[in-house]
């Protein structure tokens, strides 16, 4: 059986697999799956937050604005890269390939950019609650996003499109990596490790570490307040607090089981020859991009106005009346 070409009239095409169509129909269902959740998952946050002035704080800005980079994750990255995964090939030319790969970068970064400054909101809101409005105001938050979406793009599309990524591997790559059909990305070992490092791994250290002293102080704070006997409305604040801080812990921890995986894998494979299975950088990516379609599901879990605010939409009451005082929680 002659191979298959990704082009089969240009002499530079990848080779092209066949895979049975009753898994390319199973692969394209699955994936579909994961992206409808991811973009209407994330569409449902970003629309509530921005419709619902109650919801207008400085933290629900921040969670708006991480829930944003994983809505544009589903739609300018995964949908495109499910079809190369399922067809083996890249077919929309390469500067299209390189915005699908430098947006990934992009907002992969942008999340965990995202979830640090969470994590600094979380931290005046429990350990300095005195100062929390004064230091967390929504000038402050909005200048956060800024700086979010500034540096997230510069990283992203600056690795790709001056092909910092290939730097000091240039002949490996243009003699055994190029062909016209292929759409992935390779680092050389002073890409892999800056853009990790910058992208994740400091982030991530940064995070837990917040995340912790959090955690200590909140149960310095329970253990006071029990042992003071205070007023039920202290005691509401605090669990409310401690709710919102539970719940955005677990979207961390969320990220960093999913991505951690694929961080180590980009992290090492320059220093293994490149050697890393294509199948398992595959799968590894998707692995980071579920979590995307994950934070939806875990919001709706914790948060009663995240449900209460999805009834409201797809009963489709908004559209019949400005429901956008409505009252979606009590303090």
């Amino acid at each position: 059986m002659e191979p298959e070409f990704c082009f089969e009239s240009r002499n530079n095409s990848c080779l092209k697999k066949n895979s049975p169509m009753p898994l390319r129909v199973t692969l394209y269902f699955i994936i579909g799956v994961i992206i409808i959740l991811t973009v209407c998952g994330n569409f449902l946050v970003t629309f509530s937050i921005a419709y619902f002035k109650q919801l207008h704080t400085p933290t629900n800005y921040l969670i708006l604005s991480l829930a944003l980079s994983d809505l544009l994750l589903g739609v300018f990255v995964m949908f495109p890269t499910m079809i190369r995964l399922v067809e083996s090939c890249w077919y929309f030319g390469d500067f299209l390939c390189n915005v699908c790969l430098s947006s990934s970068i992009t907002l992969g970064t942008a999340s965990i950019i995202n979830l640090s400054f969470i994590a600094v909101d979380r931290y005046y809101a429990v350990c300095h609650p005195l100062l929390y409005r004064t230091r967390i105001s929504t000038n402050v938050v909005l200048i956060m996003i800024f700086i979010c979406w500034t540096v997230s793009p510069i990283l992203g599309f600056g690795i790709i499109f001056l092909k910092i990524n290939i730097l000091g591997i240039e002949e490996f790559y243009y003699n055994h990596f190029v062909c016209e059909g292929q759409c992935t990305a390779i680092h050389g070992k002073l890409s892999s490790t800056v853009s990790s490092i910058v992208s994740f791994y400091l982030p991530a250290v940064i995070l837990l570490g917040v995340y912790l002293k959090i955690f200590l102080v909140a149960q310095r704070q329970f253990k006071s307040i029990k042992n003071a006997g205070c007023v039920s409305s202290v005691k509401t604040s605090n669990k409310s607090q401690t709710k919102a801080t539970k719940t955005l812990a677990i979207v961390m921890g969320a990220f960093l089981s999913c991505w951690t995986p694929f961080f180590v894998c980009v992290i090492t494979n320059p220093f293994i020859g490149n050697s890393v299975s294509p199948v398992l950088f595959e799968t590894l990516a998707w692995l980071g991009f579920l979590n995307s379609a994950m934070n939806p599901i875990i919001y709706a879990f914790f948060y009663s106005w995240f449900r209460k605010a999805f009834q409201l939409i797809t009963s489709g009451n908004i559209f019949k009346s400005d429901l956008s005082e409505t009252t979606l929680f009590t303090e």
